[in-house]
């Protein structure tokens, strides 16, 4: 039997049992209203810790240390994060800084710079202002209720704050997961400049924790794309405080399985927002690619087809060019038969058995012009399932991003 899973009204990453956070203007960031760039996340008892990070080749020192630092054996009690400024391409000041940043919140929380993690997101190949720094983290005042300030505080290109929560119950005992995220552009994640935070109050396996994130993680972040470049910085953090002090999850049963739901719906969530909150964007794409051989293929053509700049383009352009979206499809080099593909834009069937049909294009037209728009493919070879989530591109990215430093 599959637990319920219920919202929590007003949810972050605080909402979890036994987490806190806050954020403050430091002057990384330019000034505006509402903006801050220094965020601390804490925990009052020592967490299990599970995280993915960027598979690119050159990394900030700062998923470097935090890599490090996570892993079954280990466990944290805070989190700090800056905006405005990546610490990447900076040389060996990277990692002293990024050491630098954890020894100063560390001493701030009561709690040992080997229990912190750091992320630093913004600006490549700028040095962390560490006098700021050694100011402005001792003046956070970190409360239950401030996981909304934290959330600002990760912020760059970003329109609006991410955050989440949701809850369910064992034996009634109640179990929350929780979290925020950030990202807008340079978007094309490969976790095996986006940050997401979720913690949960739940006792979990470590094991279990690390496993439950991979597989949220593989089908929400890994799954969207705004404009196909993986940052540097790229982390995806879970720490579990067991503070809920309900039984050790650690899979097989009825609890797990809503545990694993729960982070699912999390990272979904915070993923399919940094999707819709896409730099110049102005509407969200979801792509669903159905029967395919498996899962694995499926998810991998949604992407191409979200990843595709065609696409984007013809999306933005409210363009019915289904001609992009078999494209995008094929370039998976997936196993499929043309004759068998059936294309769809907002459920109006546009492609039947590999070839156009007679449609409404005025309606087709109509439903590219919303604020989502659902491109679902069905390549009926097999039961395989999978969807990504992208936006459109615009001018409004092409301008933004061409003066992005000057």
């Amino acid at each position: 039997m599959t637990l319920p899973i219920a919202s929590v009204p007003n949810g972050t990453v605080s909402s979890a049992k036994g987490f806190s956070a806050g954020g403050v203007f430091a002057g990384i960031k330019t000034p505006g209203a509402d903006k801050l760039d220094i965020g601390l996340l804490v925990s009052d008892q020592p967490c299990s810790v599970a995280g993915t990070f960027s598979q690119n080749s050159i990394l900030s020192p700062t998923v470097t240390l935090s890599s490090d630092r996570v892993g079954v054996d280990k466990r944290v009690r805070a989190v700090v994060a800056n905006s405005g400024c990546a610490n990447t391409a900076v040389g060996k000041q990277g990692m002293v800084d990024a050491k630098a940043m954890t020894d100063i919140a560390a001493e701030k929380l009561g709690v040992t710079a080997e229990e912190t993690l750091v992320c630093s997101t913004g600006v490549i190949g700028v040095e962390i202002p560490m006098a700021l720094m050694r100011e402005f983290i001792p003046q956070i005042e970190v409360t239950a209720d401030g996981g909304g300030d934290f959330a600002k505080a990760i912020l760059t290109t970003d329109k609006r704050t991410k955050e989440i929560a949701v809850s369910f119950d064992v034996n009634g005992t109640t179990h929350t997961v929780g979290g925020v995220s950030k990202g807008s552009g340079m978007i094309h994640p490969n976790m095996a400049t986006m940050l997401a935070f979720t913690t949960t109050d739940a006792n979990v396996d470590p094991a279990f924790l690390q496993a439950t994130l991979s597989q949220a993680v593989k089908l929400s972040f890994n799954q969207i794309d705004v404009d196909g470049d993986q940052s540097t910085n790229d982390t995806v953090l879970l720490m579990a405080n067991g503070a809920a002090a309900g039984p050790v999850i650690s899979g097989g049963d009825n609890a797990s399985e809503a545990f694993a739901e729960a982070v699912r719906l999390v990272c979904e969530h915070l993923a399919i927002e940094i999707a819709r909150d896409g730099e110049g964007a102005t509407k969200l794409i979801e792509v669903t690619v159905e029967g395919a051989h498996s899962d694995d293929d499926a998810l991998l053509a949604s992407r191409e087809c979200a990843a595709s700049l065609l696409v984007k383009t013809a999306v933005y352009g409210r363009d019915p060019n289904w001609g992009r979206i078999f494209m995008a499809v094929g370039k998976a080099q997936i196993p499929l038969d043309e004759s068998k593909i059936d294309c769809y834009v907002n459920n109006i069937q546009i492609v039947f058995e590999g070839r156009a049909i007679a449609y409404n294009v005025q309606s087709v037209v109509s439903a590219l012009g919303g604020d989502e728009v659902r491109l679902r493919v069905d390549l009926n070879v097999g039961d395989g399932y999978g969807q990504a989530w992208g936006c459109d591109l615009t001018e409004e990215y092409v301008v933004f991003n061409s003066a992005y430093t000057t």
